[in-house]
C-alpha cells in the first residue's frame, strides 16, 4: 500500500475510535450526568451504578486506543494537539479517574455522607469530559493557534506547535461544541438507562431522555451547521449532519413510544454522523492553524513513515476482531434489564456497590 492510502486508512480508524469511545462512554457519561437527578435514593443510585459498572472501564480502553494511535500514526498531531491542549486533557484524565476511583470506592464504607461524596465525584467526572471534549474538538475543526517555533540549532527545520493559551480554547463555537456534547451524552446516557431498567427508574429515564433531548437537539443543529463554516466539504458533511438530525429526532420519537432498543441505535446513529461529518470536513487536515492555513497539520505533513504505518496496518488487522468479539461478550453477559428488586437493601461493606448485582439475570 502507497503512504497515501495507509494515511488515509488511519485517519478513518482514529476517527472510527472516536466513534466507539463516544458512543459507549459517552453513555456512562451521561448516567453519571444523570445520577444527582434520577437518583432520588440509595436503591435508585445504585441501580443507576449498576447498568454501567460491568463495562465503563471496558469502555474507556476505546479513549486509550485512540490516543495510542494518534501518536503512533500521526505523531505531530499528537505532540501539537496533548501540548497545546494539555489543560484541558489533563482535567479530563483527572476527571475519568475521579469517577472510576468513585465507582469502586463508594460502596467501602456503609454511610451515607460518604457515598454522597462519592456520588459527587461520579457527577463532576461525568461533566467535565462530556463538556471539555466538544470543547477539543471544536478548536480541532474551527482552528488553534498553531505556528512555527523557530530553532537555533543548524540543520533542523522549524517545527509546528499551539502557540495559545487555556483561554484560547474557550471560543463561542468551541463552547457550543462542549454544551452539544454534554447535552447529547446525557441524553444518550438516559435512552441506556431505560433500555437497562425496569419499572420506576426506566419511566424516569424515559422522561429525562426526551426532557433533555429537545433541548440537546435544538444546540446540535446550531452547533453542527455552525461546524459547515470550517468545512471542506460542505457537499457531503451537509447531508451527514441533515441525517443526524433526523436520527436523533427518531431517537425522541422512539423513546416517547417506549421503543428502547430503537431510541439507542439512533442516537448512537447521531453521534456516529456528528463525528464523522466532522472528521470528513476536517480532512487533510488533523489541525487548523487560525494563523495561516499554510500552518495547517495534515495527514501528510503529520504522519509516521510507511513502514510503521504498515506494521501498524498488519496488528490492527489482527486484534481488532479479537477486542471486538471480547467486548461483544461481555454486553451480551450483560445484558438483561435491572431493577430496584434486584439490588439487595443494604450496601455489603468492603463490595464495590454490589454494581454487577443482577445485571446478568434474567
Amino acid at each position: 500500500m502507497t503512504i497515501d492510502t495507509l494515511v488515509l486508512i488511519w485517519f478513518g480508524l482514529i476517527a472510527i475510535l472516536w466513534v466507539g469511545y463516544f458512543i459507549l462512554d459517552g453513555f456512562d457519561q451521561g448516567v453519571g450526568v444523570l445520577l444527582p437527578f434520577l437518583g432520588k435514593d440509595e436503591l435508585r443510585r445504585r441501580v443507576m451504578i449498576n447498568t454501567i459498572g460491568p463495562v465503563w472501564d471496558g469502555n474507556e480502553v476505546w479513549l486509550l486506543v485512540a490516543g495510542g494511535a494518534t501518536f503512533a500514526a500521526f505523531p505531530l498531531w499528537y505532540a501539537t494537539m496533548f501540548s497545546g491542549y494539555y489543560l484541558a486533557l489533563f482535567l479530563i484524565l483527572l476527571a475519568l479517574i475521579l469517577r472510576g476511583v468513585a465507582f469502586e470506592y463508594r460502596g467501602k464504607r456503609d454511610d451515607a455522607r460518604w457515598r454522597k461524596r462519592w456520588d459527587a465525584a461520579i457527577f463532576v467526572g461525568s461533566v467535565i469530559p462530556a463538556t471539555l471534549f466538544g470543547v477539543a474538538f471544536g478548536n480541532v475543526v474551527g482552528g488553534s493557534p498553531i505556528s512555527p517555533i523557530e530553532t537555533t540549532l543548524p540543520g533542523e527545520a522549524n517545527s509546528l506547535n499551539y502557540t495559545g493559551t487555556f483561554f484560547d480554547l474557550l471560543n463561542p463555537f468551541s463552547l457550543t461544541l462542549g454544551v452539544m456534547t454534554l447535552l447529547v451524552f446525557t441524553t444518550h446516557g438516559a435512552i441506556f438507562l431505560a433500555l437497562k431498567t425496569k419499572g420506576e427508574m426506566r419511566e424516569a429515564a424515559r422522561k429525562a431522555a426526551l426532557r433533555v433531548g429537545v433541548v440537546a437537539a435544538l444546540v446540535a443543529v446550531v452547533a453542527l451547521l455552525w461546524a459547515q463554516l470550517y468545512s471542506g466539504r460542505v457537499v457531503v458533511t451537509l447531508p451527514m449532519v441533515l441525517l443526524a438530525a433526523v436520527a436523533f429526532l427518531g431517537a425522541l420519537a422512539a423513546t416517547w413510544r417506549g421503543r428502547d432498543g430503537w431510541a439507542f441505535i439512533l442516537t448512537s446513529l447521531t453521534i456516529a454522523l456528528a463525528v464523522f461529518s466532522l472528521f470528513v470536513g476536517l480532512w487533510p487536515n488533523v489541525m487548523v492553524s487560525s494563523i495561516d492555513a499554510a500552518y495547517n497539520l495534515t495527514v501528510y505533513n503529520a504522519s509516521s513513515q510507511e513502514y510503521t504505518l504498515t506494521v501498524m496496518t498488519w496488528v490492527a488487522v489482527i486484534m481488532t476482531p479479537i477486542v471486538l468479539i471480547y467486548q461483544g461478550w461481555t454486553y451480551w453477559v450483560f445484558r438483561k434489564r435491572i431493577s430496584t428488586s434486584m439490588i439487595p437493601p443494604e450496601p455489603q461493606t468492603g463490595r464495590a456497590d454490589d454494581r454487577f448485582a443482577g445485571a446478568s439475570q434474567g
